[in-house]
């Protein structure tokens, strides 16, 4: 039989084949050479500024700079430079304020807005082969201090639209507004326009007044405006009528005051009772007498909103109440027997009693009760621990007054008090004792007559 012949080499497997081609991918490929590369530029109007050529090849006889993307049309050409003589050449689209630098640099002087765009460095090799790279300018105006205009610098509040404006307009600016140096809110009242440019307030209030700020800003320079505040018509509010006491003694001097929430501030006039009004803001009575109770009436009144709103209070002047007294149908009474009555007199009225117990406010138990209008205590029936004293107190807005104390004397009978045992008494325990111990003895021979079977030593 015929030996198998041997391969001339083994074959390899796939993975092993694909490591292969890319070592010699890797060993094959040719040096990478960096792209020629001109840095884009953001500019003011009138700064000169210099475009950078990075990646320059090496063996070069010359640079051509053309305006735009292409180098196809010498009628965009702005200049060349020979290197070996270092001539400059201008071209067609050059304005002389253009410099080509030996490394390829191009100074331009004092740009405009109308320089704004593309520009592309050609560079030209000894071998007449060529590389390009392309940067952008961008030119743009340095922005001036902004300022808010408006449409309306005094509106009614819940009436008035306003509409604020970022001032001047200026291309490629973004705008930004703030309202009490924080960010405007999220509210379907404030609406922006398309640029932010213009801030429209919807149905203005008083909360809306600022200050506002607009910012502004472009890739150069940054503006903020002066702050702007509205001054918002509102009111006037329902007045408030200070102090808040309403009860005078007579002899007092009244003096009311009246306040209302109101821009600008409001016109005031009081009426007492229904009178004409007295145009005051605070109303003043020396020595007041029961004749100057009734109604108060503060008007309030704000003639740029054409609005008016009122506030009423009632003065009411009293005479000081008299001192009263107490009547007690007893002020000595007995223990678990007796009721106790108390009545305060006084002839005042439109008052208010209250009652006293050792000088502290009285606790009522349920053994106590008050008539309508407190002015009768009833103790049923009375304790040993309602002895003390009572005293009723009467008041009214003005002034109050105490009672003399009454003194409630409450008699009981102690443990140690009790008398001795009657003779009755004494027999009645001397014969239980004598039956009990006759009862003992009894038990006691039947017990033995038990135990000793009923005989006996005779």
């Amino acid at each position: 039989m015929e030996s198998p012949s041997v391969p001339a080499h083994r074959r390899l497997v796939p993975w092993q084949e694909l490591l292969l081609a890319g070592s010699l991918l890797i060993f094959w490929s040719p040096p990478i050479t960096q792209q020629l590369t001109v840095v884009s530029i953001n500019a003011t109007v009138g700064e000169d500024v210099l475009f950078h050529a990075h990646n320059l090849p090496g063996d070069l006889v010359g640079y051509n700079w053309f305006k735009g993307e292409s180098t196809e049309n010498e009628n965009r050409s702005i200049a060349s430079y020979v290197i070996g003589n270092e001539s400059t050449i201008t071209g067609p689209a050059g304005s002389g304020r253009e410099t080509i630098y030996p490394n390829g640099s191009l100074l331009f002087q004092k740009v405009t807005q109308e320089d704004t765009g593309y520009y592309t460095l050609q560079v030209i090799k000894r071998n007449l082969r060529s590389e390009r790279g392309t940067g952008q300018l961008r030119v743009y105006q340095k922005l001036l201090t902004p300022n808010i205009t408006t449409n309306n610098s005094n509106p009614e509040e819940n009436k008035d639209p306003v509409v604020l404006t970022c001032e001047p307009w200026t291309q490629d600016t973004t705008y930004l507004w703030l309202i009490n140096n924080q960010s405007l809110p999220d509210s379907t009242r404030l609406q922006l326009s398309s640029d932010n440019r213009t801030l429209t307030l919807l149905h203005v209030t008083r909360n809306d007044m600022g200050p506002y700020v607009c910012k502004t800003r472009n890739p150069v320079s940054a503006g903020r405006s002066d702050p702007f505040t509205l001054n918002v018509l509102y009111g006037p509010d329902v007045p408030v009528i200070s102090p808040p006491d309403s009860h005078y003694p007579p002899g007092a001097n009244l003096k009311l005051s009246c306040h209302a929430a109101s821009n600008p501030p409001a016109q005031y006039s009081w009426s007492i009772n229904g009178s004409s009004p007295q145009p005051t803001q605070e109303l003043f009575i020396p020595n007041i007498t029961a004749n100057d109770s009734g109604s108060y009436t503060c008007l309030a009144h704000n003639p740029h909103t054409g609005l008016n709103r009122t506030a009423v209070k009632n003065i009411t002047v009293s005479e000081p109440v008299g001192k009263p007294s107490i009547r007690a149908r007893n002020s000595t009474v007995t223990e678990h027997k007796d009721t106790v009555v108390l009545t305060c007199l006084t002839n005042d009225t439109g008052i208010s009693i209250r009652w006293l117990f050792n000088k502290q406010s009285l606790w009522l138990t349920d053994r106590m009760k008050l008539s309508q209008g407190n002015s009768i205590l009833t103790i049923d029936p009375v304790r040993r621990e309602d002895g003390g004293s009572y005293q009723c107190e009467v008041s009214n807005p003005v002034s109050s007054c105490k009672s003399d104390p009454l003194w409630l004397d409450v008699q009981y009978v102690s443990a140690s008090q009790h008398p001795g045992l009657s003779d009755g008494a004494i027999a009645g325990i001397v014969i239980g004792v004598l039956a009990g111990i006759a009862l003992i003895a009894a038990l006691v021979y039947f017990l033995y007559i038990r135990k000793t079977g009923g005989s006996g030593p005779l």
